[in-house]
């Protein structure tokens, strides 16, 4: 059964040790980390290598039986400094991250696709990819535009990172994904959503961070994105529900994401034996 990770704004309000381990009871092998903010004053919790967090952070995920699966967030900004990110990959290495998350923030296509293939290469020296985000209110708001910048770019260790929800409000769909080249798509987040889609970039945001649904109660062609995806493609969960109490959300977030994998390994099946 494949690993399954949580991405941390499912409850951000969790500090790394206690987002741990009420992640670990819910079900989910592997965690993402906020360790660095969207944006200047958001929520973020830094971790140092060598300090006594980081190790308490270390000790939590082995007696947990943990991973983690990204760390997130880089804005990618046209006045970005690609070295001050050394300690933050630093710190995600020793934890044993696989990836970084980043977002597109600059209007000029070069100077973006130049930054980003500087920070892959900074990346690199870690062990660690680099995973650019889309996002509808963000300058790279497709996954055209994100196809467009990682080809730019031009980095070995550079991949796309399709969130189900972005997808969708960014005008995408399952099919998007089958056109790309192999391995441009390493990882997704899934939620679903309603049928209502938000007008504005406030109300896409808000919705992005307070209103997403469960998988499966809502209208996202989930299961067409999960046959739609290339073999070993990470899977995450990405679903913030403040009405909710954190374990609570965490168990539903698990069972209905879990519940969707298995409905598709059934259907997987079932096309296998109605051809034999």
């Amino acid at each position: 059964m494949q690993k399954l990770a949580v991405a941390h704004l499912t409850a951000l309000e969790l500090a790394p040790l206690e987002w741990v381990k009420q992640a670990a009871r819910a079900g989910f092998g592997a965690v993402g980390l906020r360790l660095n903010p969207t944006s200047a004053g958001a929520i973020a919790y830094p971790s140092i290598v060598g300090s006594e967090a980081h190790r308490a952070l270390r000790r939590v995920l082995a007696d947990e039986g943990m991973t983690v699966h990204d760390v997130e967030f880089i804005p990618m900004l046209p006045d970005i400094d690609v070295a001050s990110y050394a300690p933050m990959f630093d710190a995600a290495a020793d934890l044993g991250a696989s990836c970084v998350t980043v977002s597109g923030d600059d209007p000029d296509a070069g100077r973006l696709a130049a930054n980003l293939a500087a920070l892959c290469e900074l990346a690199a020296r870690y062990g660690l990819r680099v995973d650019l985000e889309f996002m509808r209110w963000r300058h790279v708001g497709t996954l055209n535009q994100a196809r467009s910048i990682v080809e730019r770019a031009d980095s070995a260790n550079l991949a796309i990172l399709v969130d189900a929800l972005h997808l969708a409000r960014s005008g995408g769909s399952p099919g998007d994904i089958r056109a790309l080249p192999e391995g441009m798509v390493r990882a997704v987040q899934f939620c679903d959503a309603s049928q209502n889609e938000p007008v504005g970039d406030d109300a896409t945001i808000l919705e992005a961070r307070t209103g997403r649904l469960p998988p499966g109660e809502g209208v996202l062609p989930l299961s067409e994105l999960l046959d739609a995806l290339p073999a070993g493609t990470a899977l995450s969960v990405e679903m913030p529900l403040p009405s909710l109490p954190t374990t609570e959300r965490l168990e539903l977030a698990y069972r209905s994401t879990r519940g969707l994998l298995e409905l598709a390994r059934s259907r997987h099946e079932s096309r296998g034996e109605s051809r034999q």
